[in-house]
């Protein structure tokens, strides 16, 4: 795992200004503290930050590869020896036992064509000296990022983070309003955006292609497909299942270092510790716990790295680690608001303590329909189909808008998002389920002037575009086509990566692996949500290795207890954002709305930490921003 920066000229061959480049890779360094490598040539120059996984020795880039290309890679290719061997057999002979070579030396030779053939996490630049032609691909489902910017003058920079390209202070940094709207709505910015005017990111499955006089061209190369056509019955699908995760956990347990595996209470990480206890390799895996018991599950984690004899780590987090919020905000290098993100801040730094890769469990509910909306989505989808929108709007519509938001109350009786929900089209009922923030406080949050210069944009047109990607007459498969293109890569994905990265550990998520999601796709619906059972074959695949008593347990979720927090009388994080001028005087939040929530909150008035929380991480990211 790696850090990549670069710099092209657009137009000719000019000199690309080297200093500009080396604090593009300096802003890099805690994801390749191994070692800097630097190459430029008229008009062209990368910088790279290298982890050192595989080949230690032989690995180092910018490489070359035969031809004269160069090549700057983040990320892993867990088939590069099937690969070397088709290579191989047409004339080529290894220098180096690494994945990178065979990369450079694979699209040296097959172009953009060669994508198709890759297994594995990569953002990754390719230099062709002969087309004088700059190639940068992401994986297909956005394991790792990679942002990009053009320059007044005809410069285009790309790195691995979007702070690499502010800091080679050649792009500006004022805030994009859109990316800021979508923040406060989702949690995160969403692709292709940055929350800046000047960068974006380069979507998962996208290639672009740049050069002197050439346009910059963006090519998605695979989606997502959720057309049944598996002929397997349910209880052969299971033994399919078990073994194509199995096969998975083994392709990305190649390593040259020392492994582990991130470990909750739930299904999917405990899934992925069998699998690789299945393997034979020996391997520790760590959790996090919590003094209130609502989110702790340390005792189930426990309980699987004893059953599958893992060497055992265990962290407990209290409010006192509030004070690691600046950390926090300088790794997610943008605003993000998932309150999961600082125990997986803390885990990735406890597991680095003792491996250089970690597997983790990420994927499974995207793919196996584990989230909790699911379910409700579906039904309103039923009704939606059996009533039109003005009659759900007219009835439905006023009902969400007078129920009373029930915090306190049990599930049963918090009709409001429900009632809400039904007075809305399909992607605007999603986009409401996958939201951080209730969407009419996260409206009001925004500063009116913020509010006025959006023009008509609304945050929810994220979701309807990518809700009308893929429409088919499946409920489930649109919204989780739906999360592979959004919530995945934007909130899930990211929170992974800036975490472990931060701290210069590799983590890798084998229920991704693009085999396994395609097949994935061809199964039945029912085969995973079945009359409200989610993860239904997922479940009954690893039932044989975790028991059904592991299985049936609640899962209580990653986050700290929010709520809690920012109610203590000591430690609280609403404290320091009181006193904080940097949200108050940036001109895009509101206030006095922000303030009656921390009112409101504090006095058990009305539950708003999650849109508090937001404040607080945003103005966290404008502090980090400022120094």
């Amino acid at each position: 795992m790696c850090g990549i920066a670069g710099i092209v000229d657009l137009k000719a061959a000019r000199e690309v200004d080297r200093a500009a480049l080396k604090r593009m890779t300096d802003a890099l360094t805690h994801r390749g503290p191994d070692g800097e490598g630097f190459w430029t040539a008229p008009g062209i120059g990368f910088g790279h930050r290298r982890l050192a996984i595989i080949d230690r020795e032989g690995g180092a880039q910018p490489f070359h590869s035969q031809n004269g290309g160069v090549l700057s890679l983040n990320g892993e290719i867990y088939n590069y020896q099937e690969l070397a061997r088709d290579l191989t057999q047409n004339g080529f002979t290894a220098r180096t036992r690494s994945d990178t070579e065979i990369l450079a030396e694979g699209w040296a030779r097959h172009n953009t064509e060669f994508v198709h053939r890759l297994r594995g996490m990569f953002a990754f630049s390719f230099w062709d000296p002969a087309a004088r032609r700059l190639s940068l691909a992401r994986d297909r489902l956005g394991e790792k990022p990679l942002y990009y910017g053009e320059t007044q003058d005809g410069f285009l920079l790309f790195a691995s983070e979007a702070s690499a390209l502010i800091a080679s202070g050649l792009l500006s940094s004022d805030l994009n309003p859109a990316a800021v709207a979508d923040y406060f709505f989702y949690g995160y910015v969403p692709d292709p955006k940055s929350i800046y005017r000047s960068i974006h990111k380069l979507p998962p499955a996208h290639i672009l292609t740049a050069g002197p006089g050439r346009p910059v061209v963006l090519e998605r190369y695979w989606r997502p497909d959720f057309t049944t056509d598996s002929a397997l019955s349910f209880n052969d699908a299971v033994e399919a299942l078990r073994a194509r995760l199995d096969d998975a956990v083994s392709a990305q347990m190649m390593s040259d270092v020392p492994l582990g595996a991130f470990l909750s209470g739930g299904v999917d990480s405990a899934g992925i510790v069998a699998s690789m206890h299945e393997a034979g390799k020996n391997f520790i895996t760590c959790t996090i716990g919590f003094n209130e018991r609502s989110h702790d599950e340390r005792a189930a984690a426990r309980g699987v790295a004893e059953k599958f004899s893992a060497e055992h780590f265990e962290h407990t987090i209290n409010i006192q680690d509030a004070s690691l919020i600046d950390d926090v905000a300088a790794a997610y290098d943008e605003p993000f608001a998932d309150p999961s993100a600082l125990p997986s801040y803390i885990l990735a730094k406890l597991v680095r303590q003792h491996v250089t890769v970690a597997l983790s469990g990420d994927g499974g509910d995207e793919q196996f329909a584990g989230y909790r909306r699911y379910p409700f989505f579906l039904r309103e989808e039923k009704i939606r189909r059996v009533a039109p929108l003005w009659l759900r709007r007219a009835v439905f519509g006023p009902a969400g808008a007078l129920y009373p938001k029930l915090d306190a109350a049990p599930r049963a009786l918090r009709f409001k998002t429900t009632f809400q929900a039904l007075g809305r089209d399909s992607a605007e009922g999603y986009a409401a389920a996958v939201a951080i923030n209730l969407p009419e406080r996260a409206r009001a949050m925004l500063h009116p002037d913020l509010r006025q210069s959006l023009d008509g944009y609304r945050p929810q047109s994220v979701i309807a575009a990518a809700m009308s990607d893929m429409q088919t007459g499946d409920a489930l498969a649109n919204a989780q086509h739906t999360d592979l293109m959004t919530w995945l890569p934007g909130r899930m994905l990211m929170k992974t990566d800036r975490a472990s990265m931060a701290h210069g550990l590799e983590v890798r998520p084998p229920l991704l692996d693009h085999r396994l999601v395609e097949w994935a796709g061809t199964l039945p619906s029912s085969y995973k949500l079945h009359h409200g059972a989610r993860k239904r074959i997922l479940k009954q695949a690893l039932a044989p290795r975790l028991g059904r008593e592991f299985l049936n347990r609640t899962k209580q979720g990653f986050d700290f207890p929010v709520a809690a927090w920012l109610r203590a009388k000591d430690a609280n994080p609403l404290d320091r954002l009181e006193a904080s001028m940097a949200w108050r005087e940036c001109g895009l939040i509101d206030e006095s709305y922000v303030m009656k929530m921390v009112q409101n909150h504090r006095s058990g008035a009305s539950n708003c930490a999650h849109e508090l929380w937001s404040v607080i991480m945003f103005d966290a990211f404008l502090r980090k921003s400022a120094t």
